[in-house]
């Protein structure tokens, strides 16, 4: 069972997406930095799921799932 997020948090995110496809990683915490430097959110928690969704999002995309990070080291 996945998680339900508003309407609003995944146009957000998918709009980013299409915007900026190259900063965005499977790495939480590094989406977040760059949600601060790109957009302007006022709410902690919007910021935090937004690049919860993106980071999940970023991740379903690649190869079975895996970081840029792991897909070099191979």
């Amino acid at each position: 069972m996945g998680n339900v997020r508003p309407e609003r948090v995944k146009r957000i995110a998918r709009e980013l997406l299409k915007r900026y496809p190259d900063k965005f990683t499977a790495d939480y915490e590094k989406n977040k930095m760059v949600l601060v430097s790109l957009v302007n959110i006022s709410s902690k928690k919007l910021r935090n799921t937004i690049a919860g969704y993106i980071t999940g999002l970023v991740a379903a995309s690649s190869p079975a799932g895996m970081s840029k990070e792991e897909e070099q080291s191979q």
